[in-house]
């Protein structure tokens, strides 16, 4: 054995070395195992076959000279409101010792501090605790760890939701609010519990009614929006949107009701949020300004929900930088633009009829701009981490389904834990509580 295959063997074997482990509620991976050996949970085979569908991601990822980031990458994803996933995750990946149950009873492994941790969007939403999860996330920025955030599909949801909560009228935006629906409630709750107990909380308050007109888009509202949005929306999409508003706004009321809030406490619910992440004093404002659309580490782009061809377009010739400037630049616009533009599919994108394409001549100028796997989540999976094949471009899939509600919803059992490694010694490893091995993919072994 060389010295190059005695160092890679030593940090394949170290994956298995968690630190903390006895302060999870479950197990990890206790071995390794070559990712294309374990068969339909490990990569996409559609109608190809396994062998067929094996050879073919062979063959792509032969064609290509891969370059590997300086640093070792951990990924993870769709951590949706579970600080206790986000924390065993950290443990599973190697980049944290756990110490303790309380959720600041961690700290950077010797790994971890050389590591580059990051996190593929949709941190709201579903789970038990959003302003919990956020707390433990900060508690690692502030162990001087290098964290990349990159902007899901929810949270975006909730920064437009809650950026126009009391702007109704307004003919372009004023739906955003409720379009977010019930799954806004637990977050509302949150803020009423947290900061909403006081006898004189609802004193600045408008009555019923006039929340009721500043939330929910009123009948006038409808005629203005087909008006205003048919520049950028098809009949049939503008059609679209508008019966899910009108379903979602005659249901809010009486959700948050069978959740014990009122239309008073969900108005003054948003305006804290408001505070808390809009306003430079706000205990969470860090979040959104550290929030980007992608990142590029050596052959890899890491995205929230993956690629179309004009996103590949705009990468190949101008780079990512001017397009996370452009994301950021919309994140503070209006809502509407963003929500119905082209940025927004990498976001929300699964590759459906109804997203934009990506045609293999997108994949081809993503190959060109020295990108060769797009590292997402998004699509949720019951069995780790997976390989698939987009147009000849590589995708490795990672939303694990960590969070609580996810897992009980869809009969997963306990709770979740992995994370995603791009190592510099050349391999990707996929680590998840629901898999008995780490999956090892190398795609420049020989």
């Amino acid at each position: 054995m060389n010295a190059e295959s005695s160092l890679n063997s030593k940090a394949i074997s170290q994956l298995t070395h968690y630190e903390g482990e006895k302060w999870l509620p479950m197990t990890l991976p206790d071995h390794v195992r070559p990712w294309l050996d374990e068969g339909k949970h490990a990569f996409r085979q559609r109608k190809r076959g396994r062998r067929r569908a094996r050879h073919a991601i062979d063959q792509q990822v032969s064609q290509y000279p891969w370059v590997w980031p300086k640093r070792r990458i951990i990924f993870i994803s769709d951590l949706h409101a579970d600080a206790d996933a986000l924390l065993a995750s950290l443990v599973a990946s190697g980049g944290v010792i756990r110490t303790g149950k309380g959720d600041n009873k961690f700290k950077l492994s010797k790994q971890g501090k050389k590591s580059v941790f990051v996190f593929g969007g949709d941190f709201f939403d579903k789970g038990p605790s959003n302003l919990r999860l956020l707390r433990v996330l900060k508690n690692l920025i502030d162990q001087k760890a290098r964290v990349k955030l990159l902007a899901g599909n929810h949270d975006v949801r909730v920064l437009f939701g809650m950026r126009t909560a009391g702007c109704a009228a307004d003919v372009k935006n004023g739906h955003f609010f409720v379009r977010m629906g019930a799954k806004a409630i637990p977050l509302l709750k949150e803020i009423r519990n947290e900061y909403l107990s006081g006898k004189n909380a609802l004193a600045d308050v408008p009555d019923t009614k006039q929340c009721r007109q500043l939330l929910l888009p009123q009948n006038t509202w409808f005629a203005g929006f087909q008006e205003a949005a048919k520049s950028q929306l098809s009949p049939a999409a503008c059609e679209r949107e508008l019966a899910k508003i009108a379903k979602k706004s005659a249901e809010f009321e009486d959700q948050c009701h069978k959740a014990g809030l009122t239309l008073r406490e969900v108005y003054a619910s948003a305006l804290l949020w408001q505070k808390l992440f809009l306003s430079k004093s706000g205990e969470f404002y860090w979040f959104y300004k550290k929030l980007r659309l992608a990142l590029k580490r050596g052959s890899f782009l890491f995205v929230h929900a993956g690629l179309d061809d004009n996103l590949a377009n705009e990468i190949s010739t101008r780079g990512l930088t001017p397009l996370n400037k452009e994301f950021a630049k919309q994140l503070k616009g209006s809502p509407f633009d963003f929500y119905y533009g082209s940025l927004a599919n990498s976001i929300r994108t699964k590759y459906r009829a109804v997203d934009h394409p990506l045609s293999k001549h997108g994949a081809r100028r993503t190959h060109s701009a020295g990108i060769h796997a797009i590292v997402h989540g998004h699509r949720n999976l019951h069995r780790g981490q997976r390989l698939a094949l987009r147009r000849e471009l590589l995708h490795i899939e990672c939303d694990i389904t960590l969070d609580k509600h996810s897992r009980k919803k869809e009969s997963l059992k306990g709770l979740g834990a992995g994370a995603t490694i791009i190592d510099p010694k050349g391999f990707v490893a996929g680590i998840s509580s629901d898999w008995p091995a780490i999956k090892l993919f190398q795609p420049q072994a020989k």
